[in-house]
């Protein structure tokens, strides 16, 4: 038990038996992809079960932001934040947008709604926040300013699966919503992700770019690409999509042990529930104050690592510090504080449904001295 590894996610595994059987089904049908049943069948369950309109699956969660971009024709600037994972930030660039990084809010870690005026300028036609961890982000002010301003808004939803504030799904918020399912997620289809819309036009011209750009069988309406989901991974998702729920709830009862464990350790600090919010409990961050713990982040996370427990420094580095994006105006330290001290701080503990009473002792010993 000692030597076990024990990571940040595991992936949820459907049951071997049922697996089989869709796969059987796959067989005989001689239809693996292209819009097959259980394509069909999984994006018409996860909008009944994300609360949504409309959902278009895609072979991953990096090719769904590319598409809305390219679906909302959007051009010039695209304000952003720099606390995220970088494809955030390279679907703006692939897309021939340039990024615009505004500072965070230093309690939930998403974009401050407060930094954004003063970013627009001319050039300005989208703004593409995320909902870090989870948290939702403050899509009332962010509408606002959208509207104030005539800018699309793209949310990326990559960690928010399920996510809802008084009962409304956060995916209906804005443009369009993406999102990941990448074996680490909360749900997943192996690798995959969606794209949320609010109207059939807009689903039908998504799917148009998903596959080639084709409207018929000799029909091109748009330089599409090729970002379709097998029958494999459609069929594995279905089953997945039974136990979701089941899998966050050990996931909210792991973070309720460590919230107990953790709330008096000196120069540790972490998130609460945010009021309204059914969350998803995707992760579990903590934030290292090294003056009051006596240890840096990098020291324990490194201590941690060699005791076999793998936790994250998940955002770090910041998107604007890769060498890609560290020449932009807008990337300069001293105009992202905030995004900085979360980052430099940031641990991320295993959070995932199969990690035992025994696994939890053994995380929170290598962080209570």
């Amino acid at each position: 038990m000692e030597n076990k590894q024990i990571t940040v996610t595991s992936p949820l595994l459907p049951d071997l038996d049922e697996f089989n059987a869709l796969l059987k089904e796959i067989w005989d049908s001689k239809w693996i992809t292209n819009n097959g049943s259980f394509h069909k069948q999984l994006e018409k369950e996860l909008a009944e079960y994300l609360k949504v309109p409309f959902v278009s699956l895609f072979t991953n969660g990096t090719l769904p932001l590319l598409t809305a971009l390219q679906a909302l024709r959007v051009t010039g600037e695209v304000i952003t934040t720099p606390y995220s994972f970088v494809a955030t930030t390279h679907c703006i660039w692939w897309n021939g947008c340039k990024p615009v990084f505004v500072d965070i809010d230093p309690a939930t870690g998403n974009m401050d709604p407060e930094k954004i005026e003063a970013a627009i300028t001319p050039k300005t036609t989208a703004i593409m926040p995320v909902h870090v961890y989870g948290k939702p982000c403050d899509m009332k002010r962010i509408q606002e300013i959208a509207d104030k301003y005539g800018l699309k808004v793209i949310y990326d939803a990559a960690h928010a699966f399920g996510v809802e504030v008084d009962g409304e799904s956060v995916l209906n918020a804005g443009d369009m919503s993406t999102l990941s399912f990448h074996a680490t997620k909360v749900y997943n289809t192996l690798e995959g992700g969606a794209l949320v819309m609010h109207d059939e036009a807009t689903k039908k011209r998504i799917d148009y770019l998903k596959n080639f750009g084709f409207a018929g069988e000799t029909e091109v309406v748009a330089p599409g690409i090729n970002s379709k989901v097998d029958e494999v991974r459609a069929a594995y998702g279905l089953l997945n999509l039974r136990q979701v729920d089941a899998a966050i709830e050990v996931r909210h009862q792991v973070a309720i042990r460590y919230r107990e464990a953790l709330r008096q350790v000196e120069g540790v600090t972490f998130m609460d529930d945010m009021p309204g919010v059914k969350h998803n409990y995707s992760y579990f961050p903590i934030f290292i104050d090294p003056d009051r713990y006596g240890m840096t982040r990098d020291e324990l996370y490194f201590n941690m690592k060699a005791q076999n427990v793998f936790g994250r420094r998940y955002f770090y580095p910041l998107i604007s510090e890769f060498s890609t994006y560290r020449g932009l105006p807008s990337a300069a330290p001293e105009n992202l504080p905030n995004a900085h001290k979360m980052a430099d701080s940031v641990i991320c503990l295993p959070m995932h449904h199969e990690l035992s009473e025994g696994d939890l002792e053994r995380i929170l010993r290598t962080i209570i001295r």
